[in-house]
């Protein structure tokens, strides 16, 4: 079975999406939005994430490799008159343009070799908003270490960015207590310096 099979496999049967259902850093920094601008939902499976931004003023595009949880997608913004751009594309293949959006959700995707270009991608003083497993997670997830973040990894690849938020509780402390199966990440793009 090839992805695109498997992932529509997985979303044959599930719910439409719904806004609040946007990933914790997403929803946790709201704040940080800008009023309008390009946003990219990528590998956005249901696409909860992008009718939040949606929700927020934003025009959107939702990519994915399952065309089945896009038309789902397509539906539920149809029907709420949210402007939201769906495209079956494979991230991996082909991730976005340099300097293309003004904010990129990423949540619950990891593919190493497309991290560089999506801090391109961002136009200046644009934001990346990322959380996904990481390897410090006590169950549920990926087993796969190639889906699993390292310690700090995101804050490596993302040096580039200025931080604006970062979470990773790992096992410190009462385990029990705030999400330790993610690692949590808001970056900006350098502005251009104003000319003189």
């Amino acid at each position: 079975m090839n992805q695109r099979d498997k992932w529509n496999k997985r979303y044959a049967t599930a719910d439409a999406p719904s806004s609040r259902q946007a990933c914790e850093v997403l929803r946790h920094n709201a704040a940080l939005l800008p009023a309008s601008g390009r946003a990219l939902d990528l590998a956005c499976g249901l696409g909860a994430n992008a009718l939040f931004l949606a929700e927020r003023g934003l025009a959107v595009e939702a990519w994915d490799i399952a065309d089945g949880a896009l038309a789902k997608l397509a539906d539920t913004a149809a029907h709420q008159q949210l402007a939201i751009k769906t495209l079956a594309r494979d991230a991996e293949r082909q991730p976005p343009e340099p300097t293309s959006f003004d904010v990129i959700c990423v949540s619950r995707f990891l593919h190493r070799p497309t991290l560089p270009a999506l801090q391109r991608a961002l136009r200046p003083g644009g934001l990346l908003f990322y959380q996904t497993f990481n390897q410090d997670k006590p169950h549920g997830g990926p087993s796969n270490p190639d889906f699993l973040l390292m310690r700090d990894e995101l804050l490596t690849v993302f040096s580039g960015l200025h931080l604006r938020f970062y979470q990773d509780y790992g096992q410190l402390g009462d385990t029990e207590q705030g999400n330790r199966h993610e690692t949590l990440f808001v970056g900006q793009a350098p502005t251009v310096a104003p000319k003189r």
